[in-house]
């Protein structure tokens, strides 16, 4: 459902010169499994993930999304996908409903099925109470099933997620791993960004260690452990990453 191939990311910095944001990725993601990119802050995982979105264009390299090239067929790509990121990014003067409508209609979806849809949607995120209450009058929870319900209306088989329970309480994060699991049950393929090692550990099919723009190893947790001869993810990931190195992005 997702492979990239030679996916590469290159800016240009004033100061630095040319920034190496990522570097020559390959990897495959597959239905019904959820792919995690752990790696420290600035490791490159938001620039990966802007790229399968179609939101940056690679300077070399592609990934193919469902099908549909990333690089040459980028309409088609969003049509493919579901983002979400703790930035909700809501329109503060809209309602939740009148949000979650508009997305419908931007992905032209029949009045029919929009309607079928966003009851569906609503009910199974228990929005009800707060359907009509503009988003700048919403709580941070209500505001991410808000920015939840956005992106899945078009019922899209590929989801991405970019941190997403960055700044949410432990109710909060909860409600957002059920997601994602649920997105996974629903045979749906999942990406999935983080740089906290219990939530790679406890949601992660496959985990793709990234630093500074590169994949260093990826495979299931027993497979990290195996070639590294570690006991747990924490010891694998510094193993892989290094100490020093880890300690400096802090």
């Amino acid at each position: 459902m997702i492979e990239t191939i030679g996916l590469t990311k290159t800016f240009r910095d004033k100061k630095r010169g040319t920034v190496v944001a990522a570097q020559e990725l390959n990897f495959r993601c597959e239905p019904g499994k959820i792919f995690g990119l752990l790696g420290p802050n600035g490791a490159g995982k938001t620039t990966t993930l802007r790229m399968l979105s179609t939101v940056l264009k690679p300077t070399k390299g592609t990934a193919v999304v469902n099908g549909f090239d990333v690089a040459t067929q980028p309409d088609a790509v969003r049509r493919q996908i579901g983002f979400l990121s703790c930035d909700t990014g809501l329109y503060p003067r809209l309602t939740a409903r009148e949000m979650v409508r508009y997305f419908g209609q931007l992905y032209g979806m029949r009045k029919d099925i929009l309607d079928s849809r966003t009851s569906e949607i609503f009910r199974m995120l228990d929005m009800e109470d707060f359907l009509d209450v503009r988003n700048d009058r919403l709580s941070t929870g209500m505001k991410q099933k808000v920015s939840i319900a956005r992106a899945i209306i078009h019922n899209p088989p590929v989801m991405i997620f970019d941190e997403p329970a960055s700044g949410l309480d432990i109710i909060g994060s909860r409600m957002i791993y059920d997601f994602v699991r649920t997105c996974r049950n629903q045979g749906k393929t999942v990406v999935f960004s983080t740089h906290v090692l219990s939530e790679a550990e406890k949601l992660c099919d496959i985990i793709a260690i990234i630093n500074k723009g590169k994949i260093l190893d990826l495979g299931t947790l027993t497979e990290l452990k195996g070639r590294t001869s570690k006991d747990n993810l924490e010891d694998v990931f510094i193993h892989l990453v290094g100490e020093k190195d880890e300690t400096e992005k802090h």
